[in-house]
């Protein structure tokens, strides 16, 4: 039996080859209620700000895949549409995509977050004990459509509202309780405190297997996706009420200088220059007139943050124009859904399902202004 220390003097022992651990790759959905974080989450991960986010819900209209190489591992974070009552058809579509990036991914995490009324406000002054922790409602109703399926990594979000952290584990607790979680990982996206461990966790649960994206590839979508994402963006940021929920955007044109040279007429040195021209889609003449503002000004900020954003993104100089196009009732349309790029990517149980592309050009407008 050979053992430590055998072999001729001042010669080493003939070792092995030296095993390597496994590769990992599949597809981690983040699925949740609206607002709970999915989308920081996401951004946190890749270190990039690449989804919107905003206070609004439903901000998240279509699932954004967001690829993260974790050691080992490659990790297809799928960021998706908050679960939610639908009150449009829009809103059921985009139930749909959650649902079926759910049933396609071979981790769920399940996100939920920390309620405001459990928030500490001063308990350590007065020595008021804390509210009752408790599950909410909707969190129960998806976690018992979870059984049975993929393992699932609960994460609970925001735990930066509480001074003491100890305040949240009856709350853990409880979630606990409601189903066999393969982990539960407490974190705080907005600070990127905990992310590193939800990756660690959801990496142990992947399938065995060769990474489908090169090193530095982030995502799936093309740049004109994120053209019309964050235009949407700024105007969440800039309206209030209806607006933001009435709003569609669609790349009516993509033009890049051929061959990635100099623009024709421009002068040396000069950067070539991407050419953006975009509809932004709301259902009634009073929306209209908010985006336009008055001279022009709210539809001259939005295109101005937007191309800023943009041009972060691709590292180009752009001009985006934008126009608005009153389409009524666009959320409740099939057909007009489908033509602002909400399509029909088949059936499920009588349910639509989101498509991303994007019409490579719009219809002709009738109702049009220009920035």
């Amino acid at each position: 039996m050979a053992k430590r220390g055998d072999g001729q003097k001042g010669k080493q022992a003939r070792r092995g080859p030296v095993k390597r651990p496994a590769r990992r790759s599949g597809t981690v959905a983040i699925i949740g209620r609206p607002n709970v974080g999915k989308s920081t989450l996401l951004n946190a991960a890749l270190e990039q700000p690449l989804a919107i986010v905003s206070p609004v819900p439903q901000t998240t209209r279509e699932a954004l895949l967001g690829v993260v190489h974790h050691g080992d591992a490659e990790i297809a974070l799928l960021d998706t549409p908050g679960f939610h009552r639908p009150k449009t058809e829009l809103g059921r579509m985009m139930n749909v995509a959650a649902r079926e990036a759910a049933r396609s991914a071979d981790v769920i995490v399940f996100m939920t977050d920390v309620p405001q009324r459990l928030a500490t406000k001063g308990t350590a002054n007065t020595g008021e004990p804390p509210p009752p922790a408790r599950v909410h409602p909707g969190d129960r109703t998806l976690l018992a459509d979870l059984k049975g399926g993929a393992p699932v990594v609960l994460v609970l979000n925001k735990i930066d509202r509480f001074r003491d952290k100890a305040e949240m584990l009856p709350l853990l607790d409880m979630l606990g309780k409601e189903h066999d979680f393969a982990a539960i990982v407490p974190i705080s996206a907005r600070r990127a405190d905990g992310v590193t461990r939800v990756m660690d966790e959801v990496s142990k649960l992947l399938p065995e297997g060769t990474w489908r994206f090169e090193a530095d590839e982030v995502t799936d979508k093309p740049t004109r996706f994120f053209a019309a994402e964050y235009v949407r963006e700024q105007i969440l940021q800039a309206t209030e009420a209806e607006v933001p929920h009435a709003a569609a955007v669609v790349i009516d044109h993509y033009l890049e200088p051929a061959g990635g040279g100099a623009v024709a007429g421009a002068g040396a040195g000069k950067k070539p220059v991407v050419r953006i021209d975009a509809t932004i889609h709301v259902e009634r003449p009073g929306q209209k007139k908010i985006l336009i503002g008055h001279g022009g000004e709210m539809l001259k900020r939005i295109g101005t943050e937007a191309r800023r954003r943009i041009e972060e993104l691709i590292g180009q100089q752009i001009n985006l124009k934008l126009w608005v196009r009153v389409t009524p009732d666009w959320r409740q349309s099939i057909p007009a859904l489908t033509e602002l790029g909400f399509a029909k990517a088949g059936e499920d149980e009588g349910e639509a399902v989101i498509e991303a592309e994007l019409p490579e050009l719009a219809a002709e407008t009738t109702e049009e202004e220009q920035s």
